[in-house]
């Protein structure tokens, strides 16, 4: 199994769902109706069934709002606050992430993904 394939088992299992429906593109909160304590059983499930150490902040972007807020307090691009505090996503991404961000909350399982190959997650057997 897959580093994709292990979060999105890893999902459907804590949240009840049935794992067909959750793609890359699928917003962790705000499709799949994960809140706080599913969010923390996740990042546990994670570090344990990837091998990977979490960081809950970081890997579910808890604090967006207010990297943006001081970027604007400070001047700086909002695109590259993000990445000093979320390296492993692509500017394309991020880009993707402030555009909509209006909508709600911006998170995705690619992006849980993604933080699991950056902290090189070994594939679960």
């Amino acid at each position: 199994m897959n580093q994709l394939e292990t979060i999105t088992a890893i999902l459907a299992d804590i949240l009840d769902l049935d794992p067909a429906g959750i793609t890359p593109e699928t917003y962790v909160i705000r499709d799949l109706r994960a809140e706080s304590i599913d969010l923390l059983e996740i990042g546990v499930a994670m570090q344990h069934r990837l091998g990977i150490e979490v960081d809950d902040d970081t890997l579910f972007l808890r604090n967006m709002r207010t990297v943006l807020a001081r970027a604007a307090k400070a001047g700086t691009a909002a695109i590259d606050a993000l990445r000093g505090e979320y390296p492993h996503l692509d500017d394309a991404r991020l880009g993707q992430m402030l555009a909509d961000q209006p909508a709600g909350p911006v998170l995705k399982v690619r992006d849980l993904a993604a933080y699991a190959a950056a902290r090189g997650g070994e594939r679960e057997e």
